[in-house]
């Protein structure tokens, strides 16, 4: 079996295709392929977390290929690259939907993406799973074929807020790109930080594209804060920070990890990228499902992205053989009976296969976490994990 690696790959696959997909009688025969969408990020702001996304999901259709994969059949993963970008996503996503004919679409990554996707999937009765945050995503008429294990900006706001408390900021300016995860991670951070005597010094909205944000941030100085809470993405907030090293700012800076990764320490100076503190939600590093991903994946530690991905695909593997049919209603309506039930614990697809098999009922933990699920598609906790760039490196802070 080839899983396609790229866009480009899996246009090329889909073309080899097309004789069997406009055949329906072939494709309703006995050992066809289980064709599973997926729509990430291979360029653009998000192509450092979407190839890893990718390879999360190639290893665990893989490993359940290996052992006669979902009902008898061998699992397709059917790539598109959404290029950070909602207008080609939605060209992508309705690729995915009207030709290749897929019932889930895994993967999404910025909140304007998904924003843009998910009504082309609840139109189309396709499920989507999404690592966006945006709290608009969920409150979204998505009818239930939304779940996303990416916690919601009300609760990362909140996190980072108690983090910005522990360590006595006292005044906070907010700098955010424009993206509907702003406005709620701004209320949010307000509302937990005013009442513990931390002021929020002042916040304001620039442009992604801008090669310079020298007059963003002498404006944000003005206002004499001690943390700077960077709410962007990687290219701009690159641009932001070298703009801060200009102006001799020696305060606090707080941002995401996917506003500041490994390949950002390695492009931009070391002074540059010094003592910034990034957050990304925490993988459960204790969990027999972790666990299995590192050996999956043949990497000490997996991050929240690469966890999250292999939860997607296991979730929608286990859920498939439990509704015995591999539509996105048959998704929607049963994927709970897999993530918050009180069923045996399995913690990989593959066990998980086997004990559907032998009659059990189950609950899947996953590697991000326990993978509970609220009834708009919200998860209902997680961990955080805070680094801080030192010497041109990650040093590990703490996981709260």
């Amino acid at each position: 079996m080839t899983i396609p690696v790229s866009r480009r790959a899996a246009l090329l696959g889909a073309a080899a295709l097309a004789a069997p997909l406009a055949t329906p009688h072939l494709a309703r025969g006995q050992g066809a392929k289980l064709r599973l969408g997926v729509l990430t990020p291979l360029t653009g702001a998000g192509a450092f977390d979407g190839p890893r996304m990718l390879k999360a999901m190639q290893a665990v259709a893989t490993e359940v290929n290996a052992v006669g994969g979902v009902l008898g059949r061998q699992i397709e993963l059917v790539v598109e690259d959404d290029e950070t970008n909602p207008e080609a996503a939605v060209r992508a996503a309705r690729k995915l939907i009207d030709v290749e004919k897929v019932p889930v679409i895994m993967g999404t990554w910025a909140s304007a993406v998904t924003t843009a996707v998910a009504p082309v999937c609840w139109e189309s009765k396709t499920f989507l799973t999404t690592v966006s945050g945006a709290d608009t995503i969920t409150k979204l008429p998505h009818q239930g074929y939304l779940i996303r294990t990416q916690p919601n900006n009300f609760l990362q706001a909140s996190k980072h807020a108690e983090f910005i408390i522990r360590h006595a900021s006292k005044r906070v300016f907010i700098l955010s790109i424009q993206a509907p995860f702003t406005a709620p991670t701004q209320q949010r951070l307000t509302e937990v930080l005013t009442p513990k005597g931390v002021t929020v010094a002042g916040s304001l909205i620039y442009d992604k594209d801008k090669t310079s944000y020298r007059s963003e941030v002498d404006q944000a100085l003005k206002t004499s804060p001690d943390l700077l809470y960077l709410n962007g993405y990687a290219p701009d907030v690159g641009v932001v920070l070298r703009d801060l090293y200009r102006a001799d700012y020696t305060g606090t800076k707080f941002t995401q990890s996917y506003a500041l990764t490994e390949k950002s320490l390695q492009e931009l100076p070391k002074p540059v990228t010094e003592g910034v503190i990034t957050v990304q939600p925490s993988a459960d590093v204790n969990s027999p499902a972790y666990a299995a991903a590192v050996q999956r994946l043949g990497i000490a530690a997996p991050d929240s992205y690469e966890a999250q991905a292999t939860d997607w695909i296991s979730i929608v593997c286990l859920t498939i053989a439990r509704a015995g049919q591999a539509t996105g209603t048959a998704l929607r309506d049963t994927v709970r009976q897999i993530t918050n039930s009180d069923g045996a614990k399995v913690y990989t697809a593959v066990d998980g296969l086997a004990a559907l098999k032998s009659g059990k009922t189950i609950k899947y933990e996953g590697a991000s976490g326990p993978c509970v699920f609220t009834e708009i598609g919200d998860i209902i906790d997680c961990k955080f994990r805070y680094n801080q760039a030192a010497n041109g490196a990650f040093k590990f802070l703490e996981v709260a």
